[in-house]
């Protein structure tokens, strides 16, 4: 029976991009197939739930020191491992269902409270990841992100023992997502050093990033622009991160990257990220990696399915300006600086002349937020005392400072353009009792979706993307980035060929030609702001001519869009990256020189 466990700072709740991930595995039958059994572990977060409830409104607790349940037969292993680490353990299931499909999994839970851990367990184990591994924790265990994943390592390869996980002939695998789960790798990787038979653990780190590049990337004005380019001329050169950038050393993330070379395998997101990998240092050019693309929402629908939505959105833009647009455009994204949202406006400013030249129109309704769902008395109150969401306030219950800052953006656009308005709507939640009274009562979430003709998505840094390519089983035009993973799969679902369904922006494409690497390293927010002005302009022309205006038009995006996130699903992920790169893991240990 194959075992993986996921080690991930999202076992309970689904926060982002890799709870997307997690729930496209464990409702893929193709993977369920061949892993027939999946742990979650994670470190346990205080919450709101207690009791029955620890695990979520669709969990089971068969164990909760915390709230005195005991109805796991591995309870005094349990409690033997607590006392040994000073740690809480909270074990159970969770269920996962796809409606679309109706798959349904319930992989087990594991989250162990590490507040009043063991000091002299925590040093010992400390010392022995310095030595075997070179990683110095003194520079970093005052960054609680760090020091709780630390923490989590022992008492969880201990709990994994007790769960009977290594008692298989089949390897059990860990899967670290992201640096969360590298502290409980490395314990792994030691552990089969210390002992004489050997250790039944394998290991893979899943990059759903590179923290170093990210970083770097949203760092420096030049963002994209300057970072690829410098990288595309520094590796054939035999430079890396450190030598162009600087020591990285003082980022914890850097560090617990640079430890995964000892892993079985790693796994790469899109085809950007193994490129970054191989720019973290000498070490990892010949170090085995592997692409594995996130998988695409890949539902059918019909062309009427499509108009009826787009008739919700376009009512809705009528209930708050006062028009029914030709065109709608979306734009569903967390609101962070990575995301390049200004670069949406750039791409609109180009394309309202081109609209108004024919007498069209467009609005974009952009969803994102960078604070929690407000209450729906509090949006119903916004609404209703000065039109929330055409018109926004700063502080209160409305405008965080990030919000504020887009929104000030969105006001000049809004203020010089005639034929394309932009609605910022910042709340979780895309129905009428989240969004206010004006929305229509029968909207829901999957309408901006499937009725859409434009998504945007014109990261600066984006592993994969698979917020931007969702709306293409729907027949929606994607506009995203080069430097975007879902660029790399959908190219290869398309077999290489062009799609309209699809607008690659290039903005690493440089104007000039052959610029040494200091004048590539001194891009700044000037030439970017040239190289995006030219960019967009170049999106926005093909847009006016790619957009579908009447049904029949309509109808080849949907059967093209459907047919490449046919390709592109969770399933046919699992089968041609996920479950070969387990196996390979499984049989083929990488020899690791540890020093």
């Amino acid at each position: 029976m194959q075992t993986v466990v996921h080690v991930t700072h999202e076992a309970v709740h689904k926060i982002g991009g890799i709870g997307a991930v997690l729930h496209g595995l464990f409702t893929a039958k193709t993977y369920l197939d061949t892993v027939n059994r999946n742990i979650l572990v994670g470190p346990f977060w205080p919450m709101d739930q207690s009791g029955e409830q620890r695990l979520g409104a669709e969990g089971e607790v068969l164990y909760s020191s915390l709230d005195s349940l005991y109805r796991s037969p591995l309870a005094a292993r349990f409690r033997e491992i607590e006392q040994t680490f000073g740690v809480g353990i909270v074990y159970g299931r969770r269920k996962f269902i796809e409606k679309g499909t109706g798959v349904v999994s319930t992989p087990e839970i594991l989250l162990i409270d590490v507040a009043n851990y063991d000091k002299k367990r925590i040093g010992d184990f400390k010392y022995a990841m310095w030595k075997k591994f070179g990683v110095d924790s003194s520079r970093y265990e005052h960054i609680w992100d760090y020091e709780q994943y630390f923490r989590l390592a022992e008492p969880a390869i201990a709990a994994l023992h007790a769960l009977g996980v290594t008692t298989s002939v089949e390897p059990c695998v860990i899967l670290s997502h992201e640096y969360m789960g590298i502290p409980t790798c490395l314990a792994a990787i030691a552990e089969a050093e210390s002992t004489s038979g050997g250790s039944n653990f394998r290991t893979i780190f899943h990059a759903h990033e590179t923290a170093t590049m990210r970083r770097i990337v949203e760092g420096n004005q030049g963002h994209d622009t300057m970072f690829y380019n410098v990288m595309r001329a520094a590796l054939p050169e035999g430079h890396f991160v450190e030598d162009v950038f600087g020591d990285q050393s003082d980022f914890y993330k850097h560090t617990l990257l640079k430890t995964t070379r000892f892993f079985d395998e790693i796994f790469a997101v899109g085809d950007y990220v193994q490129k970054e990998f191989r720019f973290l240092g000498p070490d990892f050019i010949h170090v085995d990696s592997q692409i594995a693309y996130n998988g695409v929402p890949c539902w059918k629908i019909s062309v009427q399915d499509k108009l009826e939505s787009r008739r919700k959105l376009r009512t809705y833009c009528n209930s708050l300006l006062g028009f029914e647009p030709d065109f709608v455009f979306a734009h569903v994204t967390r609101l962070v600086l990575s995301k390049g949202l200004w670069r949406d406006l750039r791409v609109l400013e180009h394309l309202e002349p081109l609209l108004r030249a024919r007498g069209e129109t467009a609005v974009l309704f952009v969803l994102s937020t960078e604070a929690a769902q407000r209450r729906p008395d509090d949006i119903r109150r916004m609404e209703q005392t000065y039109k929330w969401p055409v018109v926004h306030r700063e502080g209160g219950t409305d405008l965080s400072q990030g919000e504020a800052a887009f929104y000030e953006g969105v006001q000049e656009f809004n203020a010089r353009s005639r034929n394309i308005k932009v609605v910022f709507i910042n709340q979780f939640g895309f129905e009428q009792k989240f969004c206010g009274l004006r929305m229509p009562r029968d909207m829901e979430f999957m309408d901006i979706r499937k009725g859409s003709d434009v998504e945007f998505g014109q990261s600066i840094y984006e592993p994969f993307g698979i917020a931007q390519v969702e709306p293409i089983s729907f027949g929606g035009i994607c506009v995203y980035t080069n430097v975007c993973g879902c660029a790399g799969f959908v190219d290869r679902a398309a077999g290489g060929k062009p799609t309209p369904n699809v607008i690659v922006a290039d903005y690493t494409d440089l104007a000039t030609k052959g610029l040494r690497p200091e004048q590539l390293l001194a891009i700044g927010k000037p030439q970017r702001d040239e190289v995006e002005h030219r960019v967009a302009e170049q999106v926005a022309r093909e847009l006016v001519d790619r957009l579908p205006r009447t049904p029949a038009e309509f109808e080849p995006f949907i059967d093209r869009g459907f047919a490449l996130a046919s390709q592109m699903s969770w399933d046919i992920v699992a089968r041609d990256f996920i479950l070969p790169g387990i196996e390979r893991a499984c049989k083929h240990q990488r020899l690791r020189q540890i020093a």
